[in-house]
């Protein structure tokens, strides 16, 4: 006699709150609302206690922005989505900190830039005016800039490119190790002692002049650590699974590198060329030392001194007057948009180089 065996579902209990899969979430605007609190709450008291800095307002905003969102979404929600929302407005608050100095720095500098950047400005040089004149120019200085960031370029960008080819794809052993070691002690070299070393060396011990091409010398020091350093981290990015690829195929290992590894990593390469160029470019101290600094228009880097933005700027405001200010803000007007110019193309250039993909 066979028994036939049923299973029953077991009766429906009563339901739990908060066993559901879904639970009440807060809307989308919720945020913007908290913030918006927060920044009027913010104010208020700086109002009232009397706080004259607009920045004490806004950490107290931000305080209370954080503060208010953990409190709402808990009692909403849950602490678990409290945590995970104020872990979202810490990212999004520091981003907010480290965009607003940067933000305050390009204002001031366009605001008060542009008082003297003109035509005249971008043509002339300082031949024959003084402190106290109107007028003048920061041609030379561009000329200056130009010439002395190029050489150091050419110089330091294979250089450094070539070092971190063979750190990632050839290093091994001790040699490795001590190319590293001098790597990282470079990183942090200070730009006036690459120029006390250019000065002692080029200048007093082989007998060089001062001029422009001393200055890429001291400038090729600051430079080849970052980018070793950046074009580095850059190829260790590539897969192998590449690499493994085109040595499959029987390519020889150098042209694997040139045809496939340095292609794929080419913008991040560029990249950290242009951050050793941004470096470079601002730096006065090898100039004081080693370019000297000129009034006039020198197109020769590699005879007699020259003048750059940096020297520029400081010496402008070294003359102390409303009129050498106002050229200094220009110049420094002028030397951000160099930097930005150079960013705009390196970027242009690694989407151009970077490789084909298709679907």
């Amino acid at each position: 006699m066979s028994e036939t065996i049923t299973h029953k579902r077991p009766a429906a209990g009563p339901r739990v709150p908060g066993s559901a899969l879904s639970h009440r979430r807060m809307p989308r605007w919720a945020p913007v609302a908290i913030a918006a609190g927060a920044i009027a709450l913010g104010v208020l008291i700086g109002i009232v206690f009397g706080l004259s800095s607009r920045i004490q307002w806004g950490l107290i905003a931000l305080i209370l922005f954080i503060a208010g969102t953990y409190v709402i979404t808990s009692v909403v929600e849950d602490r678990r989505q409290a945590k995970d929302r104020v872990a979202t407005s810490l990212v999004w608050a520091s981003f907010v900190v480290a965009v607003v100095p940067l933000y305050s720095l390009v204002e001031e500098t366009v605001v008060r830039g542009v008082k003297a950047l003109d035509g005249n400005f971008l043509s002339h040089s300082m031949a024959g005016v003084l402190a106290t004149d109107d007028g003048g120019g920061v041609y030379h200085a561009i000329i200056g800039t130009l010439e002395q960031v190029g050489l150091a370029s050419l110089i330091a960008v294979p250089i450094g490119v070539l070092t971190a080819v063979y750190l990632v794809e050839y290093g091994r052993g001790k040699l490795a190790l001590a190319v590293t070691f001098f790597v990282d002690v470079m990183t942090g070299i200070p730009s006036i002692v690459s120029g006390l070393f250019i000065l002692s060396f080029w200048i007093l011990t082989l007998g060089f002049h001062y001029s422009g091409f001393a200055g890429s010398l001291a400038l090729v020091i600051l430079m080849i650590p970052v980018v070793v350093r950046s074009t580095e981290e850059m190829l260790k990015l590539v897969p192998n699974e590449l690499r493994e690829a085109s040595l499959a195929l029987g390519v020889p290992k150098w042209r694997t590198i040139l045809k496939v590894v340095l292609p794929t990593a080419i913008g991040g390469i560029m990249t950290g060329i242009m951050l050793a160029v941004a470096r470079i470019a601002g730096e006065t101290a090898p100039v004081l030392l080693l370019v000297f600094g000129n009034q006039l228009i020198n197109n020769d880097p590699f005879d007699g001194p020259q003048s750059s933005l940096p020297y520029y700027i400081y010496e402008q405001y070294v003359g102390g007057t409303p009129q050498a200010y106002d050229r200094a803000w220009s110049a420094a007007l002028v030397l951000i948009a160099f930097v930005m110019i150079l960013n705009l193309v390196a970027r242009a250039i690694a989407r151009w180089k970077a490789p084909k993909t298709g679907r």
